[in-house]
């Protein structure tokens, strides 16, 4: 029965977590910009979920992205409180926004998934358009980056963009994305949730 109703109470713990970070955030139209994308992909798989139920780990997978980009939202990816992880590793910059983008690759494993359960391709070209869907997506927001900093311009656009004066930021963070798909494309080898009759 818990399994049964996880996406449900993921969707209704995410709504109350996106209220709750959308008061007081600390720059307001960045906050607009980052929460635009989260909330159209959140409403997509709520609007969706009766014509096709993933399994629960692709829903767990594709939420850490959701909360994560949704803290983002709130302090703005550089001014996170994530100084322990800068720390531990020795940094000179704030990583948060590298997870971020490295959580994005975990939409590879639904993208397989979702191939797969429909039988739109084998399980080969389904993991390698399941990679290649991800880097395209990568590449994709960070023109989208480029340009909202662009066209917006001073403080609000250099805190959108989050490079941290990091001149190869938008290739580190495709290689993020990248790495990710690989990490959940394994896990998806290894789980292979559309062999499954319960994929909860």
């Amino acid at each position: 029965m818990t399994s049964k109703y996880f996406p449900h109470v993921l969707a209704v713990t995410y709504f109350i977590f996106s209220i709750a970070l959308g008061i007081n955030p600390v720059a307001r139209d960045v906050w607009v910009a980052e929460i635009i994308p989260v909330i159209v992909i959140f409403l997509i798989f709520v609007l969706t979920f009766n014509k096709f139920r993933f399994s629960n780990l692709a829903y767990a997978l594709v939420s850490i992205w959701i909360f994560w980009h949704t803290i983002g939202g709130h302090y703005t990816f550089a001014n996170v409180p994530f100084g322990w992880v800068t720390e531990m590793l020795g940094a000179e910059r704030n990583h948060f926004d590298r997870i971020g983008h490295f959580t994005i690759g975990f939409y590879a494993f639904a993208m397989a998934e979702w191939l797969l359960r429909k039988g739109y391709c084998g399980f080969k070209l389904a993991m390698t358009f399941s990679l290649f869907f991800i880097m395209s997506v990568a590449a994709a927001y960070e023109i989208i980056e480029w340009w909202y900093a662009a066209l917006e311009g001073g403080d609000a656009g250099v805190e959108f963009l989050g490079s941290q004066g990091d001149i190869w930021d938008a290739q580190k963070d495709m290689l993020s994305d990248t790495l990710g798909a690989i990490t959940s494309l394994l896990l998806f080898y290894f789980y292979r949730t559309d062999k499954k009759r319960d994929i909860s």
